[in-house]
């Protein structure tokens, strides 16, 4: 029950039942490996694609590749965080040359699982660090990838990762959510994000480290899973002046992969980045 005397069915069912926790500390600040195996693991893989059912919708998908596709040009792309593969699929079907890289073993197992996931080269490593062989026309990342970074460090080195990637006029591309410290009241730190009768997600902020951890309250066969997924929130103009150090240039941002326009009230946005011809 909140403040206002409101209950959330998402709640009630975690009243009932017992629940086991995902014990997943924080990664420390300046860590080595940015996005650790243990918050990808085998028992989120299994039920992650289930889990992000709204972001397997085909008209998202389709646009998302319809926006893709032209800016690979019939040549290469590279997926940093191709996860279970999700985009990377469904853009390989369009006739582009998609690899990709991701820390998580257990999510690239299930990537070579389905239909078309075999024929996709992945590199296991930290998207930060961590060279793929070849140059590519494009190298995107969908669905808030960077901010699991959680320096600014490593979100700088991931730009310099990706633009080292791009042949000379290719495009980074990135989708990134827009924190939401304007609903945040006075002292206030969480914010929920999603109450249904199976999933409770909200958000805490951390406004002086420029941290967000996301908590998800999963509800299956009268249990609940804990799993926790640790952000570094960054604003556009923050994430352009990274591009910039990396050598590149905004040439375009929109709210969505549907060109919708980008304004204040935008929850999210998809940027891209270009590297100069010379």
């Amino acid at each position: 029950m909140d403040r206002e005397g409101r209950d959330f069915p998402a709640l009630s069912l975690l009243r009932a039942h017992h629940w086991y926790p995902l014990l997943l500390p924080p990664t420390p600040r300046g860590h080595t490996r940015p996005m650790p195996d243990v918050a990808f693991d085998e028992t989120i893989a299994a039920t992650y694609d289930a889990d992000s059912a709204e972001m397997f919708d085909a008209a998202l998908l389709e646009s998302t590749v319809d926006f893709l596709a032209p800016l690979a040009g019939g040549s290469a792309a590279l997926e940093f965080g191709i996860g279970t593969g999700r985009v990377a699929i469904p853009l390989s079907q369009r006739g582009v040359s998609v690899s990709g890289l991701d820390i998580s073993e257990a999510m690239v197992s299930h990537l070579r699982q389905k239909p078309g996931g075999g024929a996709i080269h992945v590199t296991i490593g930290d998207i930060a660090t961590t060279r793929v062989p070849g140059s590519f026309r494009l190298v995107y990342l969908p669905f808030n990838i960077i901010t699991n970074l959680l320096t600014q460090a490593e979100q700088v080195a991931c730009f310099e990762n990706a633009a080292a990637h791009l042949e000379p006029g290719g495009h980074m591309v990135a989708e990134v959510f827009v924190p939401q410290l304007q609903r945040l009241h006075p002292g206030e730190r969480y914010l929920p994000f999603q109450v249904t009768p199976t999933h409770l997600g909200f958000d805490e902020y951390d406004v002086v480290n420029q941290l967000d951890t996301s908590h998800h309250y999963f509800i299956r066969e009268g249990r609940a899973q804990i799993f926790l997924s640790h952000h570094r929130y960054a604003w556009p103009a923050e994430l352009d002046l990274m591009a910039r150090m990396a050598g590149m240039e905004l040439v375009e941002r929109w709210q969505d992969w549907r060109r919708s326009p980008f304004t204040a009230t935008s929850t999210d946005h998809v940027s891209v980045w270009r590297k100069p011809t010379s």
